[in-house]
This record gives structure tokens, sequence and C-alpha cells, in this order.
């Protein structure tokens, strides 16, 4: 049996965001467009389900992010489940200073102009509901209106700060 491991106290940021990258989690990329039709999009792992009745999820945004602006004011969003075969996706909607659509297989949700990944594992259409402030994000709060699901293949995960594909 492994000795146990001291707890070490939570004193700054760099000690906390080492602890959560002890949290496996699954990668998705969230789209939207704005009022000039504009794309946006990140790369998410704070993503959550928040209730079955009505049907919501969590989704998180740092304000700092280039799309901050562009998704608190946008009345709809997508989030797109990632798999395996996205590892190069996720890392592009992650970078600063690049334009994370171009070269992309991208397309409009079915009678919309909102963006979506086609072969994602799961897409699920959100009506903005509320967006509260969390800290150094906001919390982006969307009634579920759609889903595009049941795409077989293996997720991709982020864990200690890295992509991971279970077996």
């Amino acid at each position: 049996m492994k000795p146990s491991v001291p707890p070490t106290e939570l004193t700054e940021a760099r000690h906390f965001r080492e602890a959560m990258s002890l949290l496996p989690t699954a990668l998705t990329v969230v789209t939207t467009v704005d009022v000039l039709g504009r794309r946006w999009g990140f790369t998410a792992s704070s993503v959550t389900s928040v209730s079955l009745d009505p049907p919501l999820l969590l989704v998180g945004v740092n304000r700092t992010s280039s799309c901050h602006d562009a998704f608190v004011t946008a009345p709809e969003f997508v989030v797109n489940v990632l798999g395996e075969q996205h590892r190069a996706v996720a890392a592009k909607f992650a970078a600063h200073g690049v334009d994370r659509f171009a070269g992309e297989d991208i397309a409009d949700w079915p009678g919309t102009n909102l963006p979506h990944l086609p072969d994602a594992h799961a897409a699920y259409r959100c009506l903005r509901h509320e967006v509260m402030a969390a800290g150094d994000h906001q919390l982006l709060l969307g009634a579920l209106t759609g889903v595009l699901a049941e795409r077989p293949g293996r997720p991709l995960l982020w864990y200690r700060r890295t992509f991971h594909t279970p077996r």
C-alpha cells in the first residue's frame, strides 16, 4: 500500500489549477454566432448538466477570452462534445490569435446560421437562459432546444493538462 500524501494548503491559484488537473473531464467546443453573423468558439472543459426538468446546461467562459462578449450576449450557443478525432480542433479552438473556424468542417445547425461540428459525438443547441458572474468566469446557463447525438467513437478527455482517450 502506498503511503498517503499529506494534504497541501491551497494558497495560490497554481495549487488549485494543479489539483483540478487531476479531475478528468470531457472536452467540448462551444460555438455561437453574433448579431453581425460572425462565428465564435472556444474549447471548454467546464460544461455540465444542471437540470433535467427543464433541461439545462452550464458552460464557463473566461472573462478575458476574446469571445467572452459574443457568448454573454448571443441568444443561442451550441456545445459540441469532442471525440478522439478532434485533438487538433480542441487545440485550435483553445489557441489565441487564430481564425478558429478556418479549414474546419463546420456546418450550420439545420434551419439556422448557428455553427456546429457535424462529426461531434453530440451537439447540444441551447437558448441563453441566464448569465452569472463567478470569479474570473461568467457562467452561461443554456436551455436545451435541440440535440444531434449518437455518433460512435471514443471521447476526448482533458486530464493533467493534456488530451487523453479511454481504451
